[in-house]
């Protein structure tokens, strides 16, 4: 009896790796509502047959629609597994939209959506962008031209009416990331991506100290990997908060955090080494840790 469900649930695997394939292989196929909606079913019709089916597996189910790496496909593995609640997501430091991790989720999945640059060209690309998607036009996402700060982002989430539980927080603002996250109370987020400094050591948890003027774009050549914090930084900081890694892409530096009381055996808690043993940040830090290493980091 288990040994047939164990090999029906490893057919079922196989079937769904050989249908992923072919709809990465073709872009317009991935980024195809429809395409997206079936891989979801069969996503979580395996987890119903067996719910560690995909225990340590989930980057093989990463592709890019809309995301600037594979973190589409990332979270729509991990909402096949937990499913999608509030269906609200939120992106700080969201560009012009066409390139986030919130566009997908709005465009193919029917999230509304809260987005803010600092950038006031990119929102008006990202409002004309949206308005213009046939699947957005009626109701685009709300995007706001804002400098986010530690001060000010719990007021502009409540002022936009996102609070309390939401599904998805995306925040990559290349400075005060860790200080705005810290601050954050007026919204809950099921999962959350955010960006870490993968040039810090993954032994340290350091960051920037705060300054609500800070940007990247004015960092000498010599600094320009002083921004951000490290991931033991962030996970420190987001173990405080309640939630724990469960993965992050192929890079290593966008990280996923599932709060605690979600996707409870699903998704374990997993080491900082696991997200940083890859060729990239392995790079980063032997080259570019010592140009930045006396800089005026925080221990957090």
């Amino acid at each position: 009896m288990l040994g047939d469900i164990a090999e029906r649930a490893r057919q079922s695997y196989r079937a769904l790796r050989i249908a992923f394939r072919r709809l990465t292989l073709d872009p317009n196929k991935a980024g195809s509502a429809a395409s997206q909606k079936v891989l979801l079913v069969q996503l979580k019709l395996l987890l119903e047959q067996d719910r560690n089916a995909f225990h340590g597996e989930m980057n093989n189910f990463g592709f890019r629609c809309f995301s600037q790496f594979e973190e589409d496909g990332l979270l729509l593995f991990i909402f096949a597994a937990i499913g999608f609640h509030s269906r609200k997501v939120v992106e700080i430091g969201a560009g012009d939209g066409t390139e986030c991790m919130a566009t997908n989720l709005i465009i193919n999945h029917g999230f509304q959506g809260l987005l803010f640059d600092g950038d006031r060209r990119n929102v008006w690309r990202g409002r004309r962008f949206f308005q213009d998607c046939r699947d957005t036009d009626l109701l685009p996402p709300s995007f706001r031209h804002a400098w986010i700060t530690a001060e000010n982002v719990n007021r502009l989430l409540e002022e936009n009416m996102f609070v309390d539980d939401i599904d998805l927080l995306s925040l990559d603002i290349d400075g005060n990331d860790y200080w705005v996250w810290k601050a954050i109370e007026a919204v809950r987020p099921r999962v959350c991506i955010l960006e870490t400094n993968p040039v810090v050591p993954s032994d340290l948890s350091l960051t920037i100290p705060y300054d609500p003027e800070f940007r990247y774009s004015e960092r000498p050549p010599a600094g320009e990997d002083f921004w951000g914090a490290s991931l033991p930084a962030m996970k420190k900081l987001c173990t405080e908060k309640g939630y724990r890694l469960i993965g992050g892409h192929r890079f290593g530096f966008n990280v996923l955090f599932m709060r605690h009381d979600v996707g409870i055996g699903i998704f374990p808690e997993i080491q900082v080494e696991k997200i940083h043993d890859n060729a990239w940040v392995r790079y980063k830090q032997d080259h570019k840790w010592a140009r930045v290493r006396h800089y005026p980091w925080v221990t957090v």
